[in-house]
């Protein structure tokens, strides 16, 4: 199955209202980031064992160890979680920058140093999130 079809078949196992909603995010986002490419994680180790909910993640950058290794990883990801749906932005160095930018402009959305969670999209100010968005692939490019 190509990466496509299980993002696809992903949001399509979501109840709704949850499934419209991140329908629409994932179109969003391809908007915003227009030709990156796409993954899709299904939460399970190497013994197929679920360590995280499944997700799908857009662009890609090289994230560096301490030991000096590199992996590559998507920059943005989307997935959903109990209450709704979380959006990551990886690459941000300054873990304050999201909740110090966006946290109070975003709306009614929980922010972390590298997360944002929030219920429906009506519920976030969609310009907000594009440009928290267009700062993390912008910094994890620049880092």
């Amino acid at each position: 199955m190509s990466v496509k079809e299980e993002i696809k078949k992903y949001i399509a196992s979501q109840p709704e209202p949850k499934r419209s909603e991140m329908e629409a995010l994932h179109r969003f986002i391809l908007q915003v980031l227009p030709g990156f490419k796409l993954w899709f994680q299904d939460g399970k180790n190497s013994e197929n064992k679920t360590v995280s909910n499944p997700n799908v993640g857009y662009g890609s950058y090289n994230i560096k160890y301490a030991d000096g290794t590199t992996r590559e990883f998507y920059q943005i990801g989307m997935s959903a979680n109990t209450t709704g749906i979380s959006v990551y932005i990886l690459g941000i160095k300054d873990k304050k920058y999201l909740v110090q930018t966006c946290g109070k402009k975003l709306g009614k959305a929980s922010v972390t140093g590298y997360c944002i969670k929030f219920k429906t999209l009506k519920d976030i100010n969609i310009d907000i999130l594009e440009a928290a968005i267009r700062y993390g692939v912008e910094a994890s490019l620049r880092d």
